[in-house]
């Protein structure tokens, strides 16, 4: 199960405290202040992950609390610094401050984003030994570490989406494409998550099938609409076999509008799937239809290499017009 949206505490560790003590052995009776200071709680950092599934530690792990710095000691001994943490989180994901508004997104795999600043070590009483005041009694407490409340939502970062009805061959086509190994079917949300292959350097996603009225909490769909968002070009797969393509391709169109108009803008190419399954005559006519209708459009069959190169090209294309 792909998780794509969970809540978070996060805690940065707490500064050491500051040693307030005074040089004590058998040739000092009454030696100066020695306390040293105390070590900086670790930071809490998030990063960019390739993997999709990352989420999904957090679906029952709902704290992280990054170690405190280690308390200052006599003999003017500052205590350690605690190590920061790095969280791994798939790229695409959306991290709210959910007490604050603040909104971070991750979306590069190199650099870290600061989330929670461990707390500052105190100082031992030596720190504040002077001219005027030779023996402090006092030492500082080290500051507290940051805590925040987060929501992390993932949005896929893919450059191409494959959407349509369900059963509409987006599974097989990913496999075809990629070295991707998605569960494929005959029945419906045979997708139960999106998943990801590469075409050359190009990233595509399998969208879950989406039914009318997903755009309202129907099937599937809603759940995923969002991952189309981030995709740069659309492969809309429709079923050679359909009896009305012109229907099912506007019912979603209109799941599009409802949700996110935005996602109308994007380029779109409609492949007609399964086309081995209908005679050349009827798929020509289907063609038309939707070339009338102003759309780019392939006809495509999995078992038709000649297709799968025609429509690799459309895709190198499309992207070369961008």
């Amino acid at each position: 199960m792909l998780v794509d949206n969970v809540t978070l505490y996060i805690k940065a560790g707490d500064g050491g405290n500051g040693a307030a003590t005074f040089l004590r052995n058998g040739q000092t009776a009454r030696g100066g202040p020695d306390g040293g200071n105390g070590g900086n709680g670790g930071s809490i950092y998030f990063q960019g992950s390739n993997n999709i599934t990352d989420l999904k530690e957090f679906r029952y792990k709902k704290k992280i609390i990054a170690n405190s710095g280690i308390p200052g000691k006599k003999f003017k001994l500052f205590g350690k610094n605690a190590d920061h943490m790095t969280i791994l989180v798939p790229l695409g994901t959306i991290i709210t401050d959910t007490d604050t508004g603040n909104i971070y997104e991750i979306t590069n795999s190199n650099n870290k984003v600061l989330l929670a600043k461990g707390g500052i070590g105190g100082k031992g009483n030596a720190y504040f030994k002077s001219a005027t005041n030779q023996t402090p009694l006092s030492s500082e407490e080290g500051t507290k570490g940051e805590a925040k409340n987060l929501l992390l939502e993932l949005k896929l970062i893919a450059d191409i989406g494959l959407v349509g009805l369900p059963n509409a061959g987006k599974s097989s086509l990913l496999s075809v494409l990629t070295n991707a190994t998605p569960k494929i079917g005959n029945y419906p949300f045979t997708t139960l998550e999106p998943n990801i292959g590469m075409l050359n350097t190009y990233p595509i996603a399998d969208i879950p099938g989406l039914i009318e009225g997903a755009s309202e909490g129907k099937g599937l769909g809603i759940t995923f609409l969002k991952h189309i968002e981030k995709t740069k070009i659309l492969l809309h797969l429709i079923d050679s076999t359909d009896e009305n393509i012109k229907q099912t391709y506007e019912i979603v169109r209109s799941e599009f509008e409802n949700y996110n108009p935005l996602l109308l803008t994007k380029p779109e190419i409609i492949v007609l799937t399964k086309i081995d399954l209908i005679d050349e005559k009827t798929l020509n006519k289907k063609i038309k239809l939707l070339t009338q209708m102003g759309l780019s459009v392939i006809a495509y069959s999995m078992y038709n290499e000649k297709s799968i190169h025609a429509l690799t090209i459309k895709i190198n294309k499309a992207f070369s017009a961008l």
